[in-house]
């Protein structure tokens, strides 16, 4: 349904997949990917919130370059640079929002694992978005350093695995404690017998088909209100 594209945003450029809904138009949604790149999950998860009526669209944080396995997903996550990133993903919002098919005044992100740190953190670079959701998202906040205060009157949304430690976990308690005290709203949700990844459907050793199941009623229900 979707295909790479190359945007310019400011003079610069930006890649990554994209796909539109049937309908051609609908609110704006950026998928941020795992440590693994954007690879074909990655690219089925843009392709689902198209066919739910979303633009959506996955940047390529890593640049043509994906990992197969976990050393080489690690090296790659540890080498990302965060201030690139953050600017690469506020300028794909900028993008969204100057297609002339995005009927939202703001954008939604969604990510998972290592994008699910990135989703939570770029909701404080750039008000072009006022939704974030992240899935199993990492446990400190400590490279990020985010401005918590830029969350006032956004909203975020927070996925949790049971082997993660639930909601309960230090880095998730503390990004809901600062939301809400910055006049934002934080949504938790657990999800029992759950691994790691239990939504990518790639990784059939944690893939819990309920959980990903309802995780993505209650993502798609909560992006429609950006």
């Amino acid at each position: 349904m979707g295909e790479m594209i190359t945007f310019t945003v400011d003079g610069t450029t930006g890649q990554g997949y994209l796909a539109a809904p049937p309908s051609g138009g609908g609110p704006a949604v950026i998928v941020l990917q795992e440590w693994w790149g954007l690879v074909d999950h990655i690219k089925d998860v843009v392709d689902r919130f198209a066919a739910d009526g979303f633009i959506a669209f996955a940047p390529d944080l890593y640049h043509g370059v994906a990992a197969s396995e976990p050393d080489t997903a690690r090296k790659l996550l540890m080498e990302l640079d965060l201030p690139t990133a953050g600017e690469e993903i506020s300028k794909a919002a900028r993008y969204l929002l100057s297609r002339q098919e995005t009927s939202s005044l703001s954008v939604g992100v969604i990510g998972f694992c290592m994008g699910g740190s990135l989703s939570i953190w770029s909701a404080t670079l750039t008000d072009d978005i006022t939704r974030a959701i992240a899935f199993y998202p990492g446990a400190s906040w400590e490279r990020h350093a985010p401005n918590w205060a830029a969350y006032a009157g956004k909203a975020a949304q927070i996925h949790c695995s049971e082997g993660d430690g639930t909601s309960a976990a230090p880095g998730i308690q503390e990004a809901n404690r600062e939301i809400a005290a910055a006049g934002g709203t934080c949504e938790l949700f657990d999800y029992p017998d759950t691994q790691h990844a239990f939504f990518n459907s790639d990784r059939h050793e944690v893939y819990h088909r309920d959980a990903a199941e309802l995780s993505w009623s209650r993502a798609v229900e909560f992006l429609r209100g950006v």
